[in-house]
């Protein structure tokens, strides 16, 4: 089985998050979305520091998926350089990594 992944993102609002984590889990790029809300971030960009309200996208994918799913959050991001992180899960309730693996990836064809 593929390394299982939690990818870290942040959106402008949570607005874009739940839009942007709903098209990955319809394209089956990742099993579940979280959509956290109301982050302040501080940050450098152009040259001085910014302040900001945003939101946190977790997703849960397989690292195989990785590459195509950062590719489509580009796409639907409305940022110039949006934040796609991802962390290894280095253990975890065995039934529920199983569960990210079955719901990701290409659908079988019956």
């Amino acid at each position: 089985m593929s390394q299982v992944l939690f990818v870290y993102v942040t959106a402008g609002d949570a607005d874009e998050a739940e839009r942007i984590g709903e098209a990955v889990v319809d394209a089956r790029l990742a099993a579940c979305a979280n959509v956290l809300d109301g982050m302040r971030s501080i940050f450098r960009w152009q040259g001085s520091v910014q302040k900001g309200r945003e939101a946190i996208l977790i997703l849960k994918t397989r690292e195989d998926l990785f590459d195509a799913l950062k590719e489509r959050i580009v796409e639907l991001h409305s940022y110039e350089l949006p934040c796609v992180v991802a962390l290894p899960i280095a253990a975890g309730h065995e039934p529920f990594l199983d569960w990210i693996a079955d719901e990701t990836g290409p659908t079988e064809m019956v």
